[in-house]
């Protein structure tokens, strides 16, 4: 079968040339470019790499099974009105974001009963992977990654969406099986790898390829469980129920069948949508989300059943927020300043706790012309418009923001 090569959107040379050397490294069948994409670190995120027989621990990258789950609420919009503000407040107050934990709570899942820590356990680290795993689920970290209050404008219904994976515990299984497929120590000190570099590949049927992908599944098992959490938090702050989930990782390796042939899927920054599949979709602070069903057609399987994640961004967080003087705590030269966001967001109507300008609705493209360039690959299911968002501080430090 011919190598399929598909992207969708406009993108610069050097998303597409990072795209091409993807498709140029290893047994690859395929791979599909979304909208969103943007440069990233050994495949664009928003790329869709198809492998035979192969698994990219870097394509899949450090924050495992990052994603999103999305919940309707039997809330309407007017059960809120004048208590917003305190929800806000509550969900910033109980909710951690960053690297810390602002509650003492400590999470226990059956999760930790999962045979899969045996891969650990055989690397000698089991240990440390799981105490890190415990001290951090259910929070959410840094970054992108948010809680969001949505209204359904066509039935006034209240959503609620998170964004996050499997935080310091997917980034240090990563990197471990990046450093041991370089002859490195799992706990080893890495060298400053490019973001230019090609993609890591294991053998699947290899011992490290196993050990890794059982090791992936896990994380992205812990990273469904956090989210579930935070989703359960929320809930319990607005005395709701929900009638309906939505629930997908878009940092992962799936094992699919396409066109015949079993094969390895790597997403970066991509929503898996199937025939009949839900997925959640968020733009920026300052945008809609959607709620996308997938849709069965030669375009769609093209696409090896993939769409966007996000509105994909268009602007950096340097070059937004402008850099970092840690010594006095202070920003300079960034393009978008607190006054414009501050403005954007009281025009758009939302209530907002944390983040900073890098995160302002300016650093992002328009998420319906995003979804324009996927069209006859998926139905837009829910129209959602953010009324609360909630973030880490501006220079909050997480090492596992991404």
């Amino acid at each position: 079968m011919k190598m399929k090569r598909v992207i969708y959107g406009k993108h610069d040379e050097k998303t597409i040339g990072q795209f091409d050397t993807c498709l140029n490294t290893g047994n690859v069948v395929g791979g599909v470019l979304c909208a969103d994409g943007h440069f990233g670190y050994s495949q664009p995120v928003g790329g869709v790499i198809v492998y035979d027989g192969q698994i990219s621990p870097s394509g899949v990258g450090y924050d495992i099974g990052c994603g999103n789950k999305a919940v309707r609420t039997d809330l309407h919009v007017e059960d809120l009105q004048d208590k917003l503000p305190a929800v806000m407040d509550e969900i910033a107050r109980r909710i951690s974001f960053g690297v810390g934990r602002v509650n003492s709570e400590k999470v226990d899942h059956a999760l930790f009963d999962d045979p899969d820590w045996a891969v650990f356990k055989d690397l000698g680290v089991n240990q440390k992977m799981e105490s890190l795993a415990r001290n951090q689920l259910g929070t959410v970290g840094s970054g992108n990654h948010f809680v969001d209050i949505l209204v359904e404008p066509t039935t006034g219904l209240v959503w609620i969406a998170n964004h996050f994976g499997s935080r310091g515990f997917g980034h240090k299984t990563a990197s471990g099986f990046l450093n041991l497929g370089a002859g490195r120590e799992f706990f080893g000190k890495a060298p400053g790898e490019k973001m230019e570099q090609p993609p890591t590949l294991f053998d699947l049927d290899s011992e490290i390829g196993d050990m890794y992908y059982r090791a992936m599944k896990l994380a992205g098992r812990y990273a469904y469980a956090g989210r579930d959490y935070v989703i359960d938090q929320v809930l319990d702050i607005l005395g709701a129920d929900y009638d309906l989930a939505v629930h997908n990782h878009h940092n992962y390796a799936w094992k699919e069948e396409h066109y015949g042939k079993e094969v390895v899927v790597v997403r970066k920054g991509a929503t898996p949508l199937a025939p009949g599949q839900l997925g959640f979709i968020g733009g920026s602070m300052g945008d809609i989300s959607v709620i996308v069903q997938g849709v069965e057609s030669t375009e769609s399987a093209n696409a090896f059943y993939s769409t966007v994640h996000g509105a994909g961004r268009v602007m950096s967080r340097t070059q937004a927020a402008g850099k970092m003087n840690y010594k006095t705590k202070t920003r300079s030269g960034g393009a978008i300043s607190p006054e414009m966001m501050a403005q954007a967001i009281q025009e758009y109507g939302v209530e907002l706790r944390g983040a900073g300008t890098d995160e302002s609705p300016f650093v992002y493209r328009k998420l319906r012309e995003v979804l324009n360039s996927h069209v006859g690959t998926l139905n837009v299911m829910n129209v959602l418009r953010p009324i609360g968002v909630c973030m880490a501080g501006a220079d909050e430090f997480d090492p596992y923001k991404d």
